[in-house]
């Protein structure tokens, strides 16, 4: 077996299993807040797509998928971030992915070299993926507090030159998991200069780029920041994208990897042979959600709609605010997060995940302690009975 294997962590919901494996004894229905799977309706155009074309089964998809689902994924690109056409063409900067976890963990192992010596940065608090991938790769991963501070991400530039010389991926989550702070420009033109001065590859997931306040700025991510600081081959560039939380279909397992042509033509190379392809049905489906941004739109309006209802029961007992994007909230508690997620369940019946489980302990330091992330993917109704009941548990004597 892969010795690697066994540097591997348990996955934070297998820690809240055990965490909460004590039955909940009371009659007070189940509210999850832990897990960010979306449960708004799946669009009926992208269902009617997908269904339309069950009868394509009977083929082979190619691992590069359809050009006409590559060219839907680089028209949003082109359009949502202000991208011209010679930057971003189908047939060399686009390649479509059974969902970006599994994309985000594939790329360290076609992109690290593990006779090295190499260092994986990742992002502190992050997706476990990061992790697991650097690991598997033979990487060591070195973690950065991705704390956005007077518009920038000073963690990053503390780490000392040797680490930098021996980096060959940086993992970006912008807008964050869990925090919902957007990468600033400057951090992300710094970064990429960096790249080129230490030649390692910067890999921005972002998955939660759609879910925004309606009135707000769309986020800007990691390929315009590359373009708007001159650079229009996107050198050492590559951004992730998913359908999950945009068009609420994470059973659907679909996204793309946009970003410099030598990557994705070596991204592809290795795809071909690690046997990820994604099925025509989906690819149809996949084709009509990129190109519909009604159901978009009408998503972000029924986040906005729970984080608003939800604030105003927490915002004056708990340390929270709304997020730059995403749909986390990601508040200071007033206890230990793993003592709060055990007694909230076992009193109140709402399943949240502790913060600490999303981060790593660093000089002392966890930046998940004494957090937890609330994700708001229940319906109105059940976000607001979570919210009165995580209210309730506050008030409690002794908390």
């Amino acid at each position: 077996m892969n010795p690697d294997l066994q540097k591997l962590q348990a996955y934070p919901f297998e820690k809240l299993r055990e965490l909460v494996a004590q039955p909940y004894q009371g009659s007070l229905q189940p509210v999850s807040m832990a897990v960010g799977e979306p449960r708004h309706a799946t669009p009926g155009n992208i269902l009617d797509a997908y269904s339309r074309n069950l009868a394509q089964l009977d083929r082979y998809p190619t691992t590069h998928g359809s050009e006409a689902l590559r060219k839907s994924c680089a028209d949003w690109l082109r359009k949502r971030f202000e991208l011209p056409g010679q930057v971003i063409h189908e047939h060399v900067n686009i390649l479509p992915v059974n969902g970006t976890r599994e994309a985000l963990f594939a790329c360290a192992q076609c992109i690290v070299d593990p006779a090295l010596d190499p260092v994986v940065l990742i992002p502190n608090p992050f997706y476990q993926i990061y992790e697991g991938a650097a690991l598997l790769a033979g990487a060591r991963p070195v973690y950065y507090n991705c704390e956005v501070v007077d518009g920038d991400i000073p963690a990053l530039w503390e780490l000392d030159q040797e680490t930098w010389r021996r980096c060959q991926l940086v993992y970006l989550c912008t807008p964050g998991n869990p925090t919902g702070e957007i990468a600033p420009h400057a951090t992300l033109q710094k970064l990429i200069e960096f790249s080129k001065k230490y030649s390692f590859v910067i890999a921005s997931d972002e998955c939660y780029s759609e879910i925004y306040p309606p009135a707000g700025r769309p986020p800007m991510g990691l390929l315009h920041s590359c373009l708007r600081s001159g650079d229009d081959t996107l050198q050492n560039c590559l951004a992730f994208y998913s359908l999950s939380k945009r068009s609420n279909v994470p059973g659907m397992r679909s996204g793309f990897v946009a970003g410099n042509s030598y990557l994705i033509s070596q991204f592809l190379r290795y795809r071909t042979y690690h046997g990820c392809t994604m099925p025509m049905p989906v690819q149809a489906a996949s084709i009509t959600a990129w190109s519909d941004e009604g159901h978009v739109e009408q998503n972000r309006r029924l986040y906005q709609e729970k984080f608003e209802t939800v604030l105003e029961v927490l915002g004056d007992i708990l340390s929270c605010k709304r997020p730059d994007a995403g749909f986390y909230l990601w508040p200071k508690l007033p206890m230990d997060d793993q003592e709060f997620a055990r007694l909230l369940y076992a009193r109140k019946n709402v399943m949240t995940l502790p913060g600490s489980y999303l981060a790593r302990t660093v000089a002392g330091f966890n930046p998940g302690h004494q957090r937890v992330r609330l994700a708001l993917v229940a319906t109105g109704p059940e976000c607001l009975h979570a919210a009165t009941r995580i209210r309730e548990f506050l008030q409690e004597p002794g908390i």
